[in-house]
């Protein structure tokens, strides 16, 4: 379990090692209700998928690997890594947890599909029941576009800059609250981008949602940039009370924090896009094969029936169509014949 305040408060004096490469690599601990939350989406993916194969249906391993490494890997390592180790002590892990939780894992978990694989595993029932919450009215405004991104951008603000993030660092419940709040918030918007497309407005085509997430690129970027550039110190009472010797000056850690988030939010915005182009490329491979099929089709009603016999018609010659000078002269020697015949 994630280590409460008070004891944090004793090691954090001084007993905390300065962390090196080697440190940040090795240094774990456990955080139960993270695991919990690991356990219960791994569990139910991994049962969606064993479900769907004994069905005779396929799932892609592909979608399985990005699932478990990016989506759970990301919450594993937000919450139970160094930087969960070194975030009661420096702000730069805790901003390097805050925007993995809420740009990183979403991405993952988003990308692995687990909304279509609950409605192709479930029964009819369980998957209409999906269906109905997934495009309920609550829904369906909490993800729309521009809400769902003024959802995020508001979330990392008011972590910042209230008191919230303070409060989380001191009581351990409300830190675990933050953890699972930021990851909700990145969800409303990723999820129905990539993975749900009954949830988001007919307007909202393939080159549409492009544009809207290098649209969310730009406004991911505002809270690292101003982290980084603000003047007051984000819970700077308690980093000032609990900075290790060795730690550097609390305004330099704080504009650490501020480019790491930065420059995660931009890397985020690349796999994104891609990940939307890709679908779009997807989409019209498979409108390009309904439209030729169906063209088929109409040409195959069209065509001349054979005759009873089975043998195949044969195939009429083309007509000739003569020059314009053979059929006029043609005319005036028939004209000249039939004059002379009754003169």
């Amino acid at each position: 379990m994630r280590m409460i305040p008070e004891a944090m408060a004793e090691l954090s004096a001084g007993q905390l090692p300065e962390p090196t490469l080697g440190r940040l690599l090795s240094s774990w601990q456990p955080d139960v209700p993270a695991l919990v939350v690991v356990a219960v989406l791994g569990g139910l993916y991994g049962w969606g998928v064993l479900r769907l194969r004994r069905r005779g249906g396929n799932w892609s391993p592909a979608r399985t690997v990005v699932f478990a490494l990016l989506g759970l890997g990301t919450l594993v390592v937000a919450t139970m890594s160094s930087l969960a180790v070194y975030d009661h002590v420096l702000f730069w892990p805790a901003a390097v947890q805050n925007i993995l939780l809420d740009l990183v894992a979403p991405l993952g978990l988003a990308l692995g599909d687990p909304l279509r694989l609950a409605v192709e595993a479930l029964p009819e029932g369980g998957a209409e029941r999906v269906r109905r919450a997934m495009t309920g009215r609550l829904v369906r405004v909490l993800t729309f576009p521009l809400v769902s991104t003024a959802f995020v951008l508001a979330t990392e603000l008011v972590v910042y800059f209230t008191p919230y993030f303070a409060t989380a660092l001191r009581v351990g419940w409300l830190h675990e609250l933050m953890y699972l709040h930021l990851l909700a918030a990145g969800c409303l918007f990723v999820v129905p981008m990539l993975t749900h497309e009954q949830a988001l407005p007919s307007w909202c085509t393939h080159p549409v949602r492009a544009a809207l997430v290098f649209l969310d690129g730009i406004v991911d970027a505002v809270p690292g940039i101003v982290v980084m550039t603000h003047g007051t110190l984000i819970a700077g009472a308690w980093y000032q009370e609990h900075a290790p010797t060795w730690a550097t000056d609390v305004h330099r850690d704080q504009q650490i924090g501020g480019g790491a988030m930065l420059s995660i939010a931009e890397l985020v915005a690349l796999p994104f896009i891609l990940a939307i182009l890709v679908q779009w490329a997807r989409a019209e491979r498979v409108q390009n094969a309904a439209l030729d099929r169906r063209l088929d089709q109409e040409l195959a009603r069209v065509a001349v029936p054979p005759p009873p016999g089975g043998e195949p018609a044969p195939a009429s010659a083309p007509a000739l169509v003569r020059p314009w000078w053979e059929t006029e002269q043609n005319e005036v020697a028939d004209r000249i014949r039939r004059q002379h015949g009754t003169g």
